[in-house]
């Protein structure tokens, strides 16, 4: 008996001690048994049919088996509202109405893991109304270009604050049941030649910058699945490329889930199938009849599809589909997700410049709100990405509705006239007088003087400038970051007629401020901040809650100081159509798929080269001591914070640096602690600093607290290429702790 008894409790051990040691992606395989068993019983054929899409938003599963399909979700700020099953076209469904959630750069703006994973919750709810079992989302990117079109969908250009929050937000998504699939895998960061560009990278910058965000999330957050980007890498398509699917993700990270190729970004049947694609979207030319007819010539085996079905029912097995009768008997959009997106629009709005000019004084009772951004809609445009918002309250409507309270009255005019862009679907019937011809067509007489003429009436001006959906969106990067439209003319002549002027900024990425920021006594990022964006920063601007967010990229001063510009080595002479629009060009959709690969082949093949190296964003103005316009972490409050060095030191395999934090002000308000680490006498190449830790810390009126910052030694890796390995160089460490990069209040040394 008590050898049975023995033998029991050593089975327990050793069980117990295999779920404990199990990673997130090994979770994935716990139907491996059964899943074996299923495909055993499926034929070639029913095999191929899950390699590549059912429909415009599916792939499929096996009916005959019980295998449910597998529903995508556009995303990865608000869950898409349905389209055809043939293209992106509404259905026009009612109850497909979602939250629109603050844009990426807006999250990244709050540097909060709670903020992240609260959004990912939300996500992953409203697309479990809908049925939809994989979110297309996060994007990840690191920010490398200013003027990249897919800035606003993106995060950081650190890839610290990026890792943190794309971790969090898959964490989010996924415990509630929707699979993320996190994209565009990888260094997708220009959408100039987006599918036909070869990214030219040496390996270390590759590790430490372009792929840190994903390796946290599919390591840490167990991301179920990855989507591969357009673009090449070292000279071979992101979709097939063996280095970055086979040995990265699924040798070295130990990825147990699936790939899904971006729309179009399939581009061979033996490249997919021999390194790392599971599903082709959209369409089955290459991982259709073409891997059959590769298996009966011996070029493949039915082994090797075994094994790409059998990560995709990982995910299946892993994701509870949801039955018919129950998706989309409840609009998509719920509350709970609406209060997520304010909370996250309040704490990412960023007071570049404040002169004691906000919040609004109570002297103000008569507010000029000048500028179109101040009404335009963000929810859809950028191409890709794009929501069908329940509702959306814009800037004027929430400074409106706020200034009521106050007995102040609010007084519009659009200011200047809106660039449309490119036009997705028919022409208006009648031109919109509110449209410019030109992205850099001059302000306009008439609106340019009734602007002036509010302004002069007028306590105190919100000029509203920035960009829209039309200039910062997929599929093309902007030309400049000037601000469109004859923004700067109308603000000269507005500062003329009353200087009391709070500049607010509607965009998705950097603008060019040299002209704005000398006539705007404060300056405030207001970001495409989501459903409640209007309401949040009315709550800003009158002092409801005090403004918190940091900038989650740098501002340059202008746009040949940053590194991609300086070195040449963008944009480049290169240029090309899109691959993404070539699938929906009417000429295009006739061809045949011959003649279709003719045309993608007969694109240009332009190389990107990355020598700038892992000088991104702030790494590179730092170390060139380039001042920016606004540096990397820079955000001002109502409040000031004081930080009081208590000690620094090393502890096992981590830095510890703990300090006392006081809120000096008289409301309560939010700060972002930073820590950043500069080499001593380093014998390896590493930027003048690096952001290792951060933590976004509550605070009352006058309240003190201790703060205890950490970086484990892994944070302070690099990848060595002589070993092929990531190493730690021992040495002497300058901890620089702040509230901004260029804002360090206390530092200390440590050896390690």
């Amino acid at each position: 008996m008590k050898r049975i008894l023995f033998s029991l409790l050593c089975v327990c051990l050793v069980a117990f001690a295999c779920t404990k040691s199990q990673t997130p992606q090994e979770k994935l395989t716990a139907n491996d048994a059964k899943i074996n068993e299923i495909i055993a019983q499926m034929t070639l054929e029913e095999k191929v049919e899950m390699l590549h899409s059912k429909t415009n938003m599916s792939s499929a599963g096996v009916e005959r088996l019980g295998i449910a399909d597998m529903n995508y979700a556009d995303g990865p700020f608000g869950i898409r509202e349905e389209g055809q099953p043939n293209g992106f076209m509404s259905a026009g469904w009612t109850l497909d109405s979602a939250t629109y959630f603050p844009t990426g750069s807006a999250l990244a703006a709050t540097w909060s893991e709670d903020m992240a994973y609260k959004y990912g919750t939300g996500m992953g709810k409203e697309a479990r109304l809908r049925g939809k079992d994989v979110i297309l989302g996060p994007a990840v990117n690191i920010q490398r270009l200013p003027v990249g079109g897919r800035t606003y969908e993106y995060l950081s250009e650190d890839p610290m604050l990026s890792a943190a929050l794309a971790l969090f937000y898959t964490k989010g998504v996924q415990d509630e049941g929707t699979a993320v699939c996190i994209k565009h895998f990888a260094v997708n960061n220009q959408e100039t030649n987006r599918g036909s560009v070869d990214v030219k990278i040496d390996e270390r910058t590759l590790r430490e910058i372009y792929l840190k965000p994903f390796e946290r999330a599919i390591i840490e957050g167990g991301a179920m699945s990855v989507m591969p980007a357009y673009n090449k890498v070292n000279g071979d398509y992101c979709s097939e490329n063996e280095h970055l699917l086979n040995e990265i993700l699924r040798g070295e990270w130990g990825f147990k889930g699936m790939t899904v190729s971006d729309w179009g970004g399939t581009h061979s049947t033996m490249g997919a199938m021999l390194h790392g694609l599971n599903v082709q979207m959209t369409g089955s030319n290459y991982l259709g009849q073409p891997v059959i007819d590769s298996i009966a010539t011996g070029a493949l085996t039915e082994d090797q599809v075994d094994e790409k079905v059998r990560q995709i029912l990982r995910v299946r097995f892993a994701i509870e589909p949801v039955p018919a009768d129950v998706a989309n008997t409840q609009m998509t959009s719920q509350p709970e997700s609406q209060q997520i997106a304010r909370e996250v629009a309040e704490k990412a709005i960023v007071l570049l410049k404040n002169e004691n000019v906000l919040p609004i004084k109570s002297e103000v009772k008569k507010i000029a709100v000048i500028g179109q951004n101040a009404v335009l809609k963000t929810q859809s445009g950028g191409m890709g990405a794009g929501v069908k918002a329940l509702y959306e309250v814009t800037p004027l409507e929430g400074i409106t509705r706020r200034a009521e309270k106050a007995g102040i009255k609010v007084m519009y005019t659009p200011g200047y006239k809106n660039y449309p862009g490119r036009r997705w679907g028919p022409a208006p019937a009648e031109p919109n007088p509110l449209e410019a011809a030109a992205i850099d067509e001059s302000a306009d007489p008439e609106l340019l003087q009734k602007a002036v003429e509010l302004a002069q009436a007028a306590d105190l001006v919100l000029f509203f400038g920035g960009t829209n959906k039309s200039i910062e969106t997929e599929g093309s990067d902007r030309k400049d970051i000037k601000l469109p439209c004859g923004q700067e003319e109308l603000l000269q002549a507005i500062a003329v007629a009353n200087p009391n002027i709070v500049s607010v900024l509607i965009s998705g990425g950097p603008t060019d401020l040299q002209i704005l920021e000398p006539l705007s006594p404060a300056i405030v990022q207001g970001w495409w901040n989501g459903s409640e964006g209007g309401t949040a920063l009315a709550e800003v601007l009158f002092g409801d809650i005090a403004p918190s967010g940091k900038l989650p990229f740098t501002f340059p001063r202008q746009l040949e100081d940053s590194p991609a510009y300086a070195l040449g080595n963008f944009p480049g002479n290169n240029t090309g159509a899109d691959l993404f629009t070539l699938m929906f060009r009417p000429d295009v959709i006739k061809m045949s798929p011959e003649e279709r690969q003719k045309l993608i082949e007969s694109l240009p093949k332009p190389i990107s080269e990355y020598t700038e190296r892992f000088y991104v964003g702030y790494r590179w103005f730092d170390t060139k001591v380039i001042t920016p316009m606004y540096a990397f972490g820079h955000g001002l409050s109502y409040v000031n914070f004081n930080y009081t060095l208590d000690k620094a030191a090393v502890s096992g395999d981590k830095v510890k640096i703990a300090f006392q934090l006081t809120n000096e002000g008289d409301m309560d308000a939010d700060e972002v602690v930073q820590l950043y680490v500069h080499r001593i006498d380093s014998q390896v190449e590493w930027p003048e600093k690096e952001l290792k830790a951060f933590q976004r810390v509550s605070l009352k009126a006058g309240e003190t607290r201790r703060i205890i910052l950490e970086i484990p030694f892994d944070d302070l890796r690099y990848w060595n290429e002589e070993t092929n390995a990531w190493d730690l160089e021992h040495g002497q460490l300058q901890l620089q702790l702040g509230a901004a990069s260029d804002d360090i209040r206390c530092t200390a040394e440590v050896t390690i």
